[in-house]
């Protein structure tokens, strides 16, 4: 399969797409004739794009705002929707009492549903709950949850009464969860008592007790119990008049150093994105059923439910693992459940190939429209397995790539255009992203860093209380243009590629984690001096996680002992692949750790200019390295 040819198109519109999608819509809606059309218009005008957006989307304010964008203070900091009042709340709950608003299904296969009139209720009666322990506008509140329907809620009902969510990832360890807990000085923390994974119990409180105890801002925590909702008294479930800017949700993700970022968003931010693009490029609207497998601490956690709900659709949710108790439970699950979209990543797709399309071929997939996919780019083989073998050359997949700080996409397929295997038919509506050189200079049919022009509604509003992090990190670089961080490619039909992370970020699994948090625990270790950690190709994973570290006394059991450490402090899923010993690391003479040089020579590449280097010596070290690991190997 891989070896169809990747420059060709793999997948054209049906006539449902070009009659009936929500981009259709749109396009009548706003007048515009193709879909070339809608994006030079919606990054020539903002202002209006955003707009029409609303209007299609039917965001309800509780006051009008008096202007859709104002640029005072640059490109940097839009403000939108000035003046007005807007609780997003109330646009997630507006739908029909009898509409199914959640479906979850457990590992065990007990499934739990909830109505939007009952989803309302619920997030009333939280919304009450919460208001009654003194938390309100303004409050940070933790919420370590699996996708379940306490986390739909607690969303809801967070934002109700103007908290600000900060979603966090269910498998962190204490270390992780104490850092984003005492960053954003939360007043409290929903979690839950564990889980069941492979039908095995996952205790969570323990990691999370250990975090609570370091963390003095801290006055409540409320512990959810499966099957058991809280019980709330009665109060005050009144609708906090927040503004269309004030904060909603603060998102965590690493980046190449130091602590990890609060990604702050807000009401009329993050909500408008997930929809738009939720509509446009996965064609959910009222009564789509959209299911993603994600987490409540990754982007496309919140996403999903912001998204859905905004556009009356059925979230659906899967808790446990997708491949157990066999490997076609994720296929019996779309299955079941009349899934319209379904959400994965390619890290997903590669573990479920090696089992073989038999268990996808013996489900009725006949409601299953789209695959959505996110999180790292593909490579070839487990694209085609998904399309042609479980799709049946029948079901597009959506391409989605974009990052937390963006609340969504940057580029995407979508229903009207054709589809290149691994590629991105163009930009999202609203995104004037572009291809440039280290000048700014456009880039056509050769690898450019992916940028973006001008501002978007889900634009980040900075990192929470660090606004000069924030403009370091995407607008130093060229002034006045976003730098995302992404290699990508236009080939000569205007289609887009991605080509990986252009920083030292590793994606594990899908999962973006900054090195210098995992190498701070590392040394933390006594017997470890200095540490670096890169990214390497993984056949199953995408990219796996090897570190490097000088020690006092290195040896397998320090090895071992060290990935222990990163797995209880970060979670399982971030434990490194191999820990290799050496003597020193290739530094630059003012001491920084050329993360770079390390990742090409462990995997053979050309280093480049090792001139900077204090210790030029020290790469033959990373190389013996890889020769070591490569005959354990073998």
């Amino acid at each position: 399969m891989g070896e169809e040819p990747m420059s060709q198109f793999a997948w054209t519109p049906t006539t449902r797409f070009l009659e009936e999608s929500q981009l259709g819509r749109f396009l009548r809606q706003s007048g515009e004739a193709s879909f070339e059309q809608l994006h030079r218009r919606s990054v020539g005008d903002p202002a209006w794009f955003t707009a029409e957006v609303l209007r299609f989307l039917d965001i309800r304010f509780q006051a009008p705002y008096r202007e859709v964008l104002r640029l005072d203070r640059g490109l940097e900091w839009p403000e939108w929707c000035v003046g007005a009042r807007l609780n997003i709340a109330e646009s997630c709950l507006r739908w029909p009492d009898d509409w199914l608003a959640v479906v979850e299904e457990a590992e065990d296969g007990s499934i739990r549903r909830l109505s939007y009139g009952q989803l309302r209720a619920e997030t009333l009666r939280w919304s009450a709950g919460l208001r009654g322990l003194g938390l309100g506008k303004g409050d940070a509140v933790g919420v370590c949850l699996p996708m379940t329907l306490e986390a739909v809620i607690a969303l809801l009902a967070l934002a109700r009464i103007g908290a600000i969510a900060t979603p966090l990832f269910s498998g962190y360890g204490s270390s992780a969860i104490e850092t984003r807990l005492h960053d954003v000085e939360a007043k409290a923390l929903i979690s839950c008592e564990g889980f069941f994974r492979r039908s095995k119990w996952v205790e969570t409180q323990r990691s999370v007790s250990e975090a609570i105890s370091r963390c003095p801002s801290l006055r409540h925590h409320l512990v959810i119990r499966r099957d058991q909702l809280l019980n709330w008294p009665e109060g005050d479930s009144s609708l906090e008049l927040t503004a269309a800017e004030d904060p909603l949700i603060i998102i965590y993700t690493s980046g190449t150093t130091g602590k990890p970022k609060g990604i702050l968003h807000t009401h009329c931010g993050f909500p408008v994105k997930a929809a738009q693009d939720m509509a446009f490029h996965m064609d959910t609207g009222p009564a789509s059923r959209i299911s993603w497998i994600t987490d409540l601490g990754w982007m496309m956690g919140p996403w999903l439910i912001y998204g859905a709900l905004i556009l009356g659709g059925t979230i659906v949710l899967l808790d446990g693992a997708p491949d157990f108790p066999d490997p076609g439970r994720l296929w019996s699950f779309a299955a079941r459940h009349q899934v319209n979209t379904l959400g994965v990543s390619p890290t997903l797709i590669r573990t479920l190939a090696g089992h073989g399309a038999s268990f996808a071929r013996g489900q009725d997939l006949s409601a299953l429209k789209l695959f959505g996919s996110t999180g790292e780019p593909w490579n070839p083989d487990p694209w085609w397995w998904l399309f042609a073998e479980v799709g049946q050359r029948r079901i597009p997949i959506m391409n989605y790539s974009g990052g937390t700080e963006c609340s969504g996409g940057i580029l995407a397929n979508h229903p009207l255009a054709p589809i290149k295997p691994c590629g991105f038919a163009a930009p999202c509506p609203g995104m004037a992203a572009d291809t440039v050189d280290d000048q700014g200079r456009p880039v056509r049919q050769a690898v450019g860093e992916l940028a973006i022009r001008g501002p978007w509604i889900g634009q980040a509003r900075g990192f929470w209380r660090d606004p000069e992090r924030y403009l370091q990190t995407y607008w130093s670089r060229i002034p006045g243009m976003w730098i995302h961080g992404d290699w990508a490619e236009i080939d000569a039909d205007g289609h887009w590629f991605i080509h990986g992370r252009s920083d030292d970020t590793l994606k594990i699994a899908g999962k973006r984690v900054g090195p210098a948090e995992v190498e701070s625990i590392l040394v933390a270790d006594p017997q470890v001096v200095e540490a670096a950690v890169i990214g390497v190709p993984d056949a199953r994973k995408g990219s796996a996680m090897v570190g490097f570290c000088v020690a006092l006394q290195p040896g397998e059991a320090l090895a071992a002992r060290l990935c222990d450490r990163v797995a209880q402090a970060m979670g399982k899923p971030l434990r490194p692949d191999r820990i290799h010993f050496v003597s020193a690391l290739p530094k630059t003479r003012n001491g920084k750790i050329m993360r770079r040089v390390v990742r090409a020579a462990y995997l053979g590449e050309d280093p480049g200019d090792l001139m900077a280097l204090e210790n030029p010596q020290a790469v033959e070290q990373i190389q013996q390295a890889a020769a070591a690991a490569v005959n354990k190997e073998l």
